[in-house]
């Protein structure tokens, strides 16, 4: 688990924050240095110590912000779920048809993961392992998987369509699962620009707006309830953060 980065010191009643500004620079800059290596040598052939040395820090300074190459791609998921946050603020912030907040989502995200396509594809068979740290679904990836379903908590917060109070907690997960689905495909479309993706973002975005607007529905609503406990119970990880979320 990294190590927190001190704060700033304070001395001659001066505060100064240079030593964090560095420390984030040193942080990035072996996140990128991995990134790269993953793409032009495989996962599973970098090792911490060549990562070390292509970034110019010690082994050991490595190991300081980054606990091993589980916690790298950990680093991997924050920055693509900062970027897409902030890629999808202008669809949210001026579209209130809940099918083109979706699109737009969706869309997004193929484009702010568009330059790690190559490297996506060769780590999957790690991510793809449900007891591996890299899983979207394990307990190491809680914060980037709750960063994610926060968006569409807001696209369908922000969005015209009434929704029905007792699933506007499950819906978003359901949504993100979804989107997981797009993210498989992704990894393997080779399509020039992954054009057939970004169909299947349209398309899927339409299907899950009527399935939304099907649940309002009461008779249909213990079917939504159903296919969301089926998922929370067995993928690895979603299970223990509901468990967690009913305790707390």
């Amino acid at each position: 688990m990294r190590r927190a980065v001190r704060g700033p010191r304070l001395g001659s009643g001066t505060v100064t924050d240079v030593k964090p500004a560095k420390s984030e620079q040193t942080r990035t800059l072996i996140l990128e240095t991995a990134l790269r290596l993953f793409q032009e040598r495989g996962y599973d052939k970098t090792t911490m110590r060549v990562i070390a040395r292509e970034a110019g820090v010690s082994v050991g300074n490595a190991y300081y912000y980054f606990a091993g190459k589980e916690h790298l791609i950990q680093g991997f998921y924050d920055r693509i779920g900062a970027e897409h946050r902030a890629a999808v603020r202008h669809v949210l912030d001026h579209e209130s048809d809940l099918e083109k907040r979706l699109a737009g989502v969706l869309t997004a995200w193929l484009d702010v993961a568009a330059p790690y396509h190559e490297f996506a594809a060769q780590f999957f068979k790690n991510a793809a392992d449900p007891e591996s740290p890299l899983s979207p679904f394990s307990v190491e990836s809680e914060s980037a998987r709750e960063t994610a379903i926060s968006i569409h908590r807001e696209v369908l917060a922000g969005a015209k369509a009434k929704i029905p109070g007792e699933l506007a907690d499950i819906l978003p997960e359901l949504m993100w699962l979804s989107q997981m689905g797009l993210v498989l495909y992704w990894v393997f479309d080779r399509s020039p620009e992954r054009e057939r993706s970004r169909r299947l973002a349209g398309r899927g975005a339409r299907l899950t707006t009527r399935g939304i607007a099907l649940a309002r529905f009461k008779a249909l609503r213990p079917l939504v309830h159903e296919v969301h406990e089926l998922f929370t119970d067995f993928l690895p990880g979603m299970a223990e953060t509901a468990t967690a979320r009913k305790r707390s």
